[in-house]
């Protein structure tokens, strides 16, 4: 019986097909049920270098030693597959290394036969890994490109994180060469390109000398896009050995390079990441080299920084407060509370100062200092000022009504330079005072000193209408900038806040410093020959109060008298005749 058409050797169509069979430059086989070839052209016995009638057809073809593939060509065998087809690597007898498409499929009929046909693949696997390696490398460095890079990458992470002979830990450097831009402009693009190789070459230097991983390959050095590169240090061994290839880069990439005979000289900003592979994923690691490289070059470029979780959750949370604070005050999120200003020879609340805290949902509540830097750089502060101001104005006019025979206090509102610029502080002040019935003198808007020394302009008229309305002006945190008492003169101020370094100074345990007595009183005196009156920042003790009493400061701040205080606490304060001496 033939083995493929079933019918007798030489008579009827059988005979056609063993022709075709035998003449096919397809290497073909047919297969038994038992898996031994019980026939075969003879493109196959050239392939195999044998005759492989009787032979297992899983031994010529390789596909016993993958468990899968085993499996489905048992499973086409006996019927319970329609078709096996895979790739199998095979050594031809003269030598060479052939890539082939092995297809397995039942033959009809009753014998139970299958059909085994094997393509050379080789050189279409050839063209694809050409295809392949122009589309994962960097036409003008040679080196791998970034799609190839976090294919590498998610591959250590898996393999780093699965391991057990791993170290289970990975690194990356991250940089990117200072100035690359001016060298384009200045150089044309093609002095740029050579020098970008040049970089490369270096940077491929610098890692042949780490020690490879375990597992071999060597590590990985990429160009990611313009002047930015990556290396991935697989099976990391430390943070020294990070630091090591980056001290290692930072001095490579610093001496000179000679392109177009001349010598370039270039320096590198890197971010360096090292850290357990286990939770990591490829997004977190290149967003914490991202973060890292931008710390480098903001703190001057030429230099590799070390990730810090700290430093970065901080720039998380300073993310998350920025991108949530203008929707926090249309959600009344921000409550005021108030610090009272006490007079010094009497003891007496003559005022107090509005402080904003933020109760925020995720963080707590939030002192100013967590976020009013925010507000001013993207502007809220405004908004935010603008609700503070009225929520203060109200609240005096309130105490006011409720205590019609005590001392009416001064509130005291802290104002961002930029509340002047951005917009119109005057009106606002204004248009709040009328809303409120709070009298204009009892109003005092505090600016830090460097912001009112430095007014001109629109912030100056800014400063001298509000004064000719009534409302007091007052300089903050003065002796931190320019104290330049004479300016003081031309300015339309009636208040100045000593800043609290120099209450500080005042420690009740140590011995009195003249020096430090001497310039407070100085500064006081001058202030009162000026008309000016003088409330002193962070006084926390008797003794600094005492002092400061004995100097002739008017009036003191701090945890010596009390906290900032919700305003039912204030209403308390009034009626005493005095907080503390």
């Amino acid at each position: 019986m033939n083995a493929v058409s079933g019918s007798p050797e030489g008579t009827g169509p059988g005979r056609e097909y063993r022709t075709a069979f035998d003449a096919a430059p397809l290497p073909m086989a047919v297969v038994g049920p038992d898996g031994h070839v019980v026939g075969a052209n003879p493109a196959f016995a050239g392939l195999v270098g044998r005759d492989p009638v009787g032979a297992r057809a899983a031994d010529l073809t390789d596909l016993a030693s993958d468990r899968r593939i085993w499996q489905a060509y048992r499973d086409v065998l006996r019927r319970r597959r329609p078709r096996l087809r895979c790739t199998r690597r095979l050594k031809h007898p003269d030598g060479r290394v052939l890539w082939v498409e092995v297809d397995l499929a039942p033959l009809s009929g009753n014998e139970r036969t299958a059909l085994l046909c094997v393509t050379d693949v080789s050189d279409r696997r050839e063209l694809r890994a050409r295809v392949r390696h122009l589309e994962m490398h960097d036409a003008v460095t040679r080196l791998p490109n970034r799609a190839l890079f976090f294919e590498r990458l998610t591959t250590a992470l898996e393999s780093a994180a699965y391991d057990c002979n791993s170290t289970g830990r990975i690194g990356l450097l991250y940089l990117d060469v200072d100035g690359f831009k001016a060298v384009n402009d200045a150089l044309g693009h093609r002095t740029g390109d050579r020098l970008l190789t040049a970089v490369a070459a270096r940077l491929t230097e610098c890692t042949a000398r780490v020690e490879p991983p375990r597992c071999g390959g060597g590590h990985l050095v990429a160009r990611l896009g313009g002047d930015e590169f990556a290396v991935l240090v697989e099976e990391s061994t430390g943070t020294e050995q990070l630091s090591d290839l980056a001290r290692c880069v930072l001095a490579a990439l610093q001496r000179p390079f000679e392109l177009d005979g001349q010598q370039l000289s270039v320096t590198a900003s890197i971010g360096v990441v090292e850290r357990g592979a286990a939770g990591t994923t490829a997004t977190g690691l290149m967003q914490a080299a991202d973060t890292t490289l931008y710390w480098a070059k903001e703190d001057g470029g030429a230099r590799w920084t070390l990730f810090d979780p700290e430093r970065n959750e901080h720039r998380l949370t300073r993310q998350a407060l920025s991108s949530s604070l203008r929707p926090a005050v249309e959600r009344g999120e921000f409550v005021v509370e108030y610090q009272p200003l006490v007079g010094l020879a009497d003891g007496a609340v003559h005022g107090v100062e509005a402080l904003v805290r933020w109760q925020h949902p995720q963080f707590g509540t939030l002192a100013p200092n967590r976020f009013i830097s925010i507000a001013e750089e993207d502007g809220s502060i405004v908004q935010l000022g603008r609700y503070v101001l009225r929520t203060a104005c109200r609240q005096a006019r309130r105490w006011r009504q409720e205590h019609p025979g005590s001392r009416p206090l001064v509130m005291s509102v802290n104002v961002a330079v930029r509340q002047v610029w951005d917009s119109d502080l005057v009106a606002d002040v204004a248009e709040i005072l009328a809303e409120t019935g709070l009298p204009a003198h009892l109003l005092q808007l505090e600016l830090t000193e460097s912001a009112v020394m430095g007014s001109a302009g629109r912030p100056l008229q800014a400063l001298q209408n509000l004064s000719d309305m009534g409302v007091r002006i007052a300089i903050d945190d003065f002796g931190t900038g320019y104290s330049n008492l004479a300016y003081l003169s031309r300015l339309p101020v009636s208040v100045l806040k000593l800043d609290g370094s120099f209450v500080r100074a005042f420690q009740d345990e140590a011995p009195p410093n003249p020096a430090d007595e001497t310039i407070v009183e100085a500064l006081v005196q001058l202030a009162h020959r000026l008309g000016l009156t003088v409330t002193a920042e962070c006084v926390e003790t008797a003794g600094q109060a005492a002092r400061l009493r004995r100097i002739g400061c008017d009036t003191g701040q701090g945890w010596h008298y009390a906290k900032a205080l919700p305003p039912e606490r204030i209403a308390e304060l009034i009626a005493l005749p005095a907080l503390r001496a």
